[in-house]
């Protein structure tokens, strides 16, 4: 069995991407049988939009796994407002939401309306106003998907949400990579640092404002935190050995990393403004992938100590250790889910290595993902979705599965592979 530290430096050589084009395309790979009927009507007025705001929408509620939209060519009739829905209709075809709307031109933007009706119970739920320049028609869609979600299920939707990235292209000595950050549907691409040398496990800050990553371009691993907004960056941590792993406090003031500078990988915490070091975990295994806790008070970390890679959680007031994972002989990438009620983590069976969920109380471990080589699973703020690095063919792409395991879709790119996502913090 290899070493984490040698499956982690391996991952590196895995990358095979482009840059040319970044933008990931949506292939739905498995429906939700139990997702609830919705139709999003085309929105008047939007024939010469430069998006097609009712179809982004009606693919954000589809990739959720809750919703199952009706395709346009079923649709009897097209109101544009709740004044012209004709209930009976939509009754007809199953349907047990609506969404309708109009666009229009205003100054340079645009001005949309949308509302949500519930056809069972023949009533607006929801309308509102937006407004969006030309090149913000997605983002102000995503938004309404958003307002949509969270009316009909009261969880908060993702979908303004954004991922980060990471690709290569080239082979050998002209290995070209790069880190990108996009809109949670894999539009909207932009780099944010490309180099000759590998990059890896890009972390969002709390914030949203900033990524933390692993970058090898002084031909060694060293952690970086970069700026979005200014492109401005600094190196943090460039010890002798393994820089690796980073994992941003809840409240944005440490970074918990992977560093070998003693001997073996340890778990250590950086303080971010003092650069002051204290370390974890002491132990002749292998410790890496930390995560925090969501109230700040604990860390997960995987380690070899037990023969094999488990995921186990340090008390950060007691410094006491506690193995999490019982489950086969290889569980690793170990996630909480934001509410700290269960893991995401990676699992391998006899199927290969899967994403899956424990239940923090019972312990009961679920297989989500069905794909044989999956790795690095980064969890939707909200708790629904979980990302992940995996094969398709020979090509590495991104999957995504609902937390339940219902529904998954795959991000793949026009060419060569993308891995090590990771899933923004809500933008506000």
């Amino acid at each position: 069995m290899k070493s984490l530290m040698t499956a982690w430096l391996a991952a590196a050589l895995l990358l095979v991407s482009q840059l040319a084009q970044a933008d990931l395309t949506i292939e739905i790979t498995r429906g939700n049988d139990s997702a609830t009927p919705i139709a999003v009507v085309p929105f008047a007025g939007g024939e010469g939009l430069p998006e097609d705001v009712a179809q982004v929408i009606h693919d954000d509620l589809e990739r959720s796994g809750y919703f199952e939209p009706l395709p346009r060519r079923q649709m009897m009739d097209q109101p544009a407002s709740a004044d012209e829905v004709r209930y009976g209709d939509w009754k007809a075809l199953d349907v047990r939401y609506l969404v309708v709307g109009s666009a229009e031109r205003e100054g340079d933007g645009y001005r949309l309306r949308f509302e949500l009706m519930d056809v069972s119970g023949e009533k607006r739920m929801l309308g509102e106003v937006v407004t969006a320049d030309s090149g913000e028609l997605r983002g102000a869609a995503h938004y309404i998907s958003d307002q949509v979600f969270e009316a009909i299920t009261d969880i908060r939707g993702a979908f303004s949400t954004r991922i980060a990235y990471v690709t290569s292209q080239g082979v050998g000595d002209n290995m070209q990579f790069a880190l990108y950050v996009a809109d949670a549907d894999g539009h909207n691409s932009q780099q944010v640092l490309s180099s000759r040398e590998p990059i890896l496990s890009p972390a969002w800050s709390p914030d949203g404002r900033k990524l933390a990553y692993v970058s090898f371009e002084t031909e060694r691993p060293a952690i970086y935190v970069q700026e979005l907004g200014s492109g401005k960056r600094a190196r943090i941590s460039s010890f002798q050995g393994l820089n690796g792993a980073p994992a941003w406090s809840p409240d944005g003031r440490r970074l918990a990393m992977s560093l070998s500078k003693d001997g073996q990988p340890e778990i250590y915490v950086m303080d971010i403004g003092s650069r002051d070091l204290q370390r974890i975990t002491n132990d002749s295994a292998i410790d890496t992938e930390p995560f925090w806790a969501p109230d700040g008070r604990s860390l997960l970390f995987t380690s070899d100590r037990s023969g094999g890679p488990q995921i186990y959680r340090h008390d950060l007031a007691s410094g006491e250790q506690k193995r999490m994972t019982f489950t086969g002989n290889y569980n690793a990438r170990g996630r909480f889910s934001p509410d700290g009620e269960s893991l995401f983590l990676i699992h391998r069976s006899g199927n290969g290595f899967q994403v899956a969920r424990q239940d923090l109380e019972s312990g009961r471990l679920v297989t989500l993902s069905d794909s044989r080589w999956d790795e690095s699973p980064s969890v939707a703020p909200n708790g629904t979705m979980v990302i992940f690095a995996t094969q398709q063919g020979n090509s590495g792409v991104l999957g995504a599965v609902t937390a339940d395991g219902r529904a998954s879709f795959r991000l793949p790119s026009a060419q060569g592979d993308v891995r090590e996502p990771a899933w923004s913090p809500f933008m506000n």
